[in-house]
């Protein structure tokens, strides 16, 4: 299991692409929320409220999530990071699986 850690403009941006992955079956589930990013952008300090993202889903999946976020992203150069979890609980890693294929 892998947790994909993305950036949207807004809330609707996240709900949007999540809803797209999920009916896809390409992730089990989504969790966004509200943060202040600061950064370079264009030589020049950026300060912005975005919306960040945690997408939980099988490690075969990466490529074809990644695919679908900037397809549908609206940034040009959008922050998606693959993150390897130690799944501690047996669980809640097969529901992930249940609730993924690899496409």
């Amino acid at each position: 299991m892998i947790l994909i850690y993305t950036i949207c403009k807004n809330p609707a941006e996240a709900k949007k692409i999540a809803g797209v992955l999920l009916k896809l079956k390409l992730i089990a589930c989504a969790n966004w929320w509200s943060v202040t990013s600061t950064y370079v952008w264009k030589s020049k300090v950026v300060l912005n409220k975005e919306t960040a993202m945690f997408l939980k889903t099988r490690k075969e999946n990466y490529k074809k999530v990644e695919a679908i976020i900037k397809k549908m992203h609206s940034y040009s150069v959008p922050c998606i990071l693959e993150l390897d979890v130690d799944q501690r609980n047996p669980a809640y890693r097969d529901w992930v699986r249940k609730e993924t294929r690899i496409i």
